[in-house]
């Protein structure tokens, strides 16, 4: 037996060595003493064989001490903790098939929620937990149910108040589905990149608080991130190291409290490769799901997947309320793994269509999945494309297009910003054209590029990545990696904040967008149209996109307020307002010229936002 503190082993000891005492003092005639003396002599495996002819004491069904809410009101989309004090029987409190902890939340509307519950040996708290975030105000109840081998216990029902709150809820896939939206139907596009934490020691982690908070004034509202797997070769295959535990919990509080959201890459392609890239890509040495899977057979082996599920159970149990999270990004560069490159592709994608079928029938809140191939041109994976919500597509600048062989950039050589976004253009629209789902860019940047981190280049490619993103149709910013001081002069920069000026008051979620031609002769443009707004990005990056025209076909007769966007000052010119000719709006980019001593340049490129003001 085993108590909420206690583990199993010991009481079970107590009781059983207990009743060997007497056996020992009725059978062979022996005092108390003598027979205390022969058991502390005894082998333990002795102790085990004599446990067999011993009389067993008759196994208890569990029982629930107590719940403790770690509040009696919460907010609504805020977390309601309930703090459960239990006795069962289990030598595993990880495994549910031994000890099986949920709870019955029902609503004010009459749905009924049902929630895991987790072990939670990190906290001193306590040590079984169940976590849930309402998404109605009013009244609620609950009753906490317990399960072993023994029987199951059921607490008495309580009641909760839930009170409105500032927040907007969850991240999910908008009706339009192709954006994003929060659980009260307002839009939410993604202005984030990558920020690893590689936390495996106490103390370790990269992410701060003072990281988030810089990010957040920045214009930044998600990160990404890989986690440092919870199965360790000390834990063993199903227990969790809960150092790494109350890390994840640490950062999904700071998230929550800044209303930074989080894209959750689950099983990263280095935890799973023994060598198909080397170094420190080939990290399944170290991972204990090698006890029963070589890595090539990792994605079909049933042993494996069996302790995957309970894996993924407890993902969801102990994390799975925050509202902070958005995404679970289930598989970076799956063709990175043997796996892949040495078993069979289609039972890594059964692989793929099992992990995102079991988050959709047991995630409560339904966010949506995604997973990737690496960044290489070729690397176009549609079956990966179809199986997960949000299709996402890898980019590294330098695939595809010729680069130049030097330092120098000579009169015949491809301009290395144009051929940049044209390639964020391009696979963004095959993206939109063959899959009828949100599209993002899962990965890019780095240094695979022409322009290392630190030049100017670097950061005109990453600024030209954001809006060849938005032009095209992705719900996010494309996930650049990572946040390091190895980038961060060149990507965590006022950009960000720009871009995020220009697309808060555009309702992606409640308009039917769709790509319009844009034709602007010597300079790139692409847009997006609904029937309330256009908005676009013009490009020239050999020059500047003053004096450019570009030119809107097939709209109807009328006239229509432009307001241009100095995308790299953040700042609207202002509005003018354009009649079209015989369904043509004609727009032509104007050239701002030094001013009292001042530079006022248009730059390189310029967004746009075109409104009908009187179309019919």
């Amino acid at each position: 037996m085993a108590s909420g503190h206690e583990h199993g082993l010991a009481t079970l000891y107590e009781w059983r060595v207990g009743g060997l005492d007497s056996e020992l003092m009725k059978t062979h005639h022996t005092t108390p003493r003598r027979a205390a003396s022969v058991l502390r002599f005894l082998p333990l495996i002795l102790i085990a064989g004599a446990l067999a002819t011993c009389p067993r004491l008759e196994a208890e069904p569990p029982t629930i001490l107590s719940v403790r809410p770690q509040s009696e009101t919460a907010g609504c989309y805020e977390k309601l903790e309930l703090r459960v004090d239990l006795r069962a029987s289990y030598a595993n409190p990880f495994d549910p098939e031994e000890v099986d902890l949920s709870a019955e939340f029902t609503a004010p509307s009459g749905k009924v929620w049902r929630v895991w519950g987790f072990y939670n040996a990190s906290s001193w708290a306590a040590l079984w937990m169940v976590r849930f975030t309402p998404t109605e105000t009013g009244t609620w109840r609950y009753v906490v149910k317990v399960k072993d081998r023994e029987g199951e216990a059921q607490s008495s029902s309580q009641a909760f108040e839930v009170t409105d709150s500032a927040h907007r809820g969850f991240v999910g896939i908008a009706p339009n589905r192709r954006y994003l939206q929060h659980s009260d139907g307002s839009s939410f596009y993604g202005i984030g990149l990558w920020y690893n934490d590689s936390y495996e020691l106490f103390g370790q982690g990269q992410i701060t608080e003072s990281g988030l908070d810089e990010l957040k004034e920045l214009g930044v509202n998600f990160i990404s991130f890989f986690h440092t797997p919870l199965e360790t070769m000390g834990s063993g295959l199903g227990r969790y190291d809960e150092n790494r535990c109350g890390r994840l919990d640490e950062l999904f509080a700071w998230c929550e409290a800044r209303d930074i959201y989080i894209s959750w890459n689950i099983w990263f392609h280095s935890y799973i490769s023994e060598a198909v890239w080397g170094g420190g890509n080939a990290r399944y040495i170290n991972n204990p799901y090698r006890q029963v899977s070589s890595a090539a057979d990792f994605f079909g082996n049933a042993e494996a997947w069996r302790y995957q599920e309970k894996l993924y159970r407890y993902l969801i149990a102990r994390w799975g309320y925050s509202r902070a999270l958005f995404l679970w990004f289930i598989v970076d560069e799956i063709n990175g793994t043997e796996g892949w490159q040495d078993g069979d592709q289609q039972v890594a994608e059964t692989w793929c269509r099992n992990v995102h079928d079991f988050f959709k029938q047991h995630d409560p809140y339904g966010r949506p999945t995604t997973g990737t191939q690496s960044g290489g041109i070729g690397q176009w994976w549609p079956g990966g494309y179809r199986i997960f919500d949000i299709a996402a597509r890898e980019i590294y600048e330098a695939q595809g297009h010729p680069m130049p062989k030097s330092g120098k950039l000579g009169p015949g050589d491809e301009d290395p910003l144009r051929s940049s976004y044209r390639n964020y253009a391009v696979q963004t629209q095959k993206l939109w054209e063959g899959f009828d789902k949100p599209a993002i860019i899962g990965e890019c940047g780095w240094d695979h590029t022409y322009y290392e981190p630190g030049m100017p280049g670097y950061l005109a490619m990453y600024h030209n990545a954001l809006w060849a993103g938005l032009a095209n149709g992705l719900c996010t910013t494309p996930f650049w990696w990572a946040h390091s001081s190895y980038l961060n002069d060149s990507v965590v920069t006022r950009q960000m904040l720009h871009f995020a000026r220009f697309v808060r008051d555009i309702d992606l979620a409640g308009s039917d967008f769709g790509p319009i031609k844009v034709e602007a002769g010597q300079a790139d443009a692409w847009a997006m149209k609904s029937d309330r707004l256009i908005f676009g990005w013009l490009v020239n990056s050999r020059s500047s996109a003053a004096q450019e025209t570009f030119t809107l076909k097939d709209l109807p007769e009328g006239s229509y307020e432009v307001r241009l966007y100095r995308t790299w000052r953040g700042q609207y010119l202002p509005a003018t307002t354009v009649a079209t000719t015989e369904g043509r709006l004609r727009v032509t980019i104007p050239e701002l010229r030094t001013s009292e001593g001042r530079a006022q340049h248009i730059g390189p490129d310029v967004a746009f936002k075109i409104r009908p003001v009187n179309a019919r």
